[in-house]
């Protein structure tokens, strides 16, 4: 993430990797880039992971959606993520009170959408959103796309186990947080709809960055992209739970000061291992099979770091990473660049 091109995905395909994903930021959509995937892989699932679900409307997700479906030869999931507060105010300009209620209405909303047949009048009714889409053109037809939400603190989990068909893990996601915090919500998400998942999905980021060459580098590399994701306050329940608050607060006081390494420094040795997989491709393989049932059961995503890495060096790591898709742990062996 973000997307790297149909030369690298060919890579990794032939690696064995069986799902691509992409996601919205500044400098990239997620759809335009789910179209590019869709047309540059051949054997692949691919999908959002995540769409900002406020900047858009049901119909524009659906809409998107539908035609970019058509060129999925294997298939195509939707991923959807509330996004912290402060974007959503500020850089959409859109109102994201109550994102637990509203992004399970919007979750609703969009399936209303895909699940139409030729005819059929689009219809739902909530708070947020209130659909009466009498649409005559025959344009319509049930589109089958599972959709996934990303579930970060408890409450988000619970509503991805209600309403979704699956959920997406953070970056940040440590294997505390999934087996003690996300894994027990999804299951009251569950036990609230009142009726069996048996194709649930399990699915996730893994910050990953592997360079044989120059380990150093790609250490730093991931530490910049934890204290990146940690300058949210959104995750503060997380920090709390792993008792990162003083690191945390330094990496704050740096990014506030635009001190990218003062962000680095501050993450710990500690929270690098437990978040990241990094180092040599050795170091990397130990990282990854200790993390054992702490990785996503269905999918894990490799996700090269982000924050002030080179477009060339994210394909480096791509690329690199690809010798990790053997170590992975039979419940999670379905991995992507």
């Amino acid at each position: 993430m973000p997307w790297n091109g149909a030369e690298v995905a060919a890579a990794a395909e032939d690696a064995g990797c069986t799902a691509f994903c992409t996601g919205d930021f500044a400098d990239h959509d997620a759809y335009l880039q789910l179209s590019e995937m869709a047309q540059g892989v051949g054997r692949a699932e691919v999908g959002t992971a995540i769409a900002y679900a406020f900047a858009r409307t049901p119909y524009a997700h659906a809409t998107a959606a539908r035609q970019i479906h058509r060129n999925a030869q294997a298939g195509m999931f939707l991923g959807f993520g509330s996004g912290a507060h402060r974007i959503n105010r500020d850089w959409f300009a859109v109102p994201a009170n109550r994102p637990v209620a509203r992004i399970k209405e919007l979750i609703g909303a969009v399936r209303a959408y895909l699940t139409a047949e030729n005819g059929e009048t689009v219809r739902f009714a909530g708070d947020f959103y209130d659909i009466t889409a009498d649409i005559r053109a025959p344009v319509l037809g049930r589109v089958e796309v599972p959709l996934f939400l990303a579930g970060f603190n408890a409450g988000m989990a619970a509503a991805a186990g209600e309403v979704a068909d699956g959920i997406i893990g953070h970056g940040l996601f440590t294997s505390r947080w999934w087996n003690e915090v996300v894994r027990p919500a999804v299951v009251r998400g569950h036990d609230r709809a009142g009726e069996a998942r048996p194709d649930w999905r399990e699915t996730g980021w893994l910050i990953t960055a592997v360079d044989d060459t120059d380990p150093a580098r790609a250490l730093l590399d991931a530490r910049r992209m934890i204290a990146f994701y940690l300058t949210v306050r959104t995750y503060d329940p997380f920090v709390e739970y792993h008792g990162w608050r003083e690191p945390v607060d330094r990496i704050r006081t740096a990014f506030a000061a635009r001190d990218a390494e003062g962000m680095a420094r501050a993450v710990t040795d500690d929270m690098l291992t437990a978040i990241a997989v990094a180092g040599t491709v050795e170091q990397a393989r130990e990282l990854l099979t200790a993390r054992g049932g702490g990785l996503p059961a269905d999918t894990v995503f490799l996700s090269p770091p982000s924050y002030l890495v080179s477009k060339r060096r994210q394909r480096e790591y791509a690329r690199a990473s690809l010798a990790l898709i053997a170590t992975a742990p039979a419940r999670a062996a379905s991995l992507q660049k």
